[in-house]
């Protein structure tokens, strides 16, 4: 398993590194670094969690994530064939210079944004998608007026959505991480049955009343409130393959439909038929 703050190599004479189809889905890789980093991941359906945010993408996601945020890799789980491009940037790129180049400003607004994480539509993922696919055919220096070019067109873009309603503050060290990454992995591993928060517990080797305050304090949720979020978008993924909602709730860890249906809604906003619903008839 890697470890939890990436260190991150790129070569000398670019301010930019590119993964080309990394491929960490047997991998449960939660991770932060200093560098800015752009996803796009085309062809797989999987869990976007960034942060305390969690949620589903169908088909492709396109995702700018800010300095230090932690994120799961995207494509943790996926079995399908995909194609998926990571771009570091260093926290320093284009440091102040907008202040002098006011043609840069757009970008040094955009990466003010992505301290909350931003995902982008459909829209953009099109017009986007294949130039981001293609960085790693560019020059270091046309890749650099290439970079800039996607960038500006992400912060002009209208399809794009904060995936918090503050910026992220990361105050993790690498113990927190330490200790939060075994309990994601716990949950990760378990969700399809019942969970104690006792187990949690011993995993950060914390009493369990110790260990709620901390949780709620790093992720600001509790831990009954985040195994839901967690469950609740496996059993979306569910619902879209065309499992019944009777099926879906026990083998996402639920012991009661009502409860079931209860959560689903208050986390989606509608219940699970009618977002079953509202899926086929798109």
């Amino acid at each position: 398993m890697k470890t939890e703050l990436e260190e991150i190599s790129r070569p000398s004479n670019s301010s930019v590194q590119l993964m080309v189809n990394p491929n960490l889905s047997d991998f449960f890789f939660w991770h932060f670094h200093p560098e800015f980093e752009l996803v796009y991941i085309d062809g797989a359906s999987g869990t976007r969690h960034v942060g305390k945010h969690i949620s589903r993408f169908d088909g492709s996601d396109l995702v700018l994530i800010g300095s230090y945020i932690p994120h799961l890799n995207f494509d943790y789980g996926v079995k399908t064939p995909y194609e998926k491009m990571v771009v570091h940037i260093r926290p320093d790129f284009l440091q102040a210079a907008h202040t002098t180049v006011p043609e840069l400003l757009a970008i040094h607004e955009l990466f003010q944004l992505s301290r909350y994480g931003i995902a982008f539509g459909e829209s953009t993922k099109e017009l986007l998608g294949k130039r981001i696919k293609h960085l790693h055919t560019h020059s270091t220096f046309e890749l650099f007026l290439e970079l800039l070019g996607i960038l500006k067109a992400l912060m002009d873009c209208p399809d794009k959505v904060l995936l918090h309603d503050e910026p992220v503050k990361n105050q993790f060290t690498q113990k927190d991480e330490t200790r939060l990454r075994s309990v994601f992995e716990f949950i990760d591993g378990n969700y399809q049955r019942k969970l104690e928060v006792r187990e949690a517990a011993e995993l950060t080797f914390l009493s369990e009343a110790a260990f709620c305050r901390y949780f709620k304090k790093m992720t600001r949720l509790t831990f009954t409130e985040f195994v839901n979020h967690y469950r609740i978008d496996k059993a979306k993924k569910l619902l879209l393959q065309d499992h019944n909602v009777t099926e879906t709730c026990f083998e996402c860890g639920f012991e009661s439909l009502s409860y079931f249906n209860r959560t689903f809604k208050k986390i989606t906003g509608e219940n699970p038929l009618a977002f079953k619903k509202s899926y086929r008839s798109t």
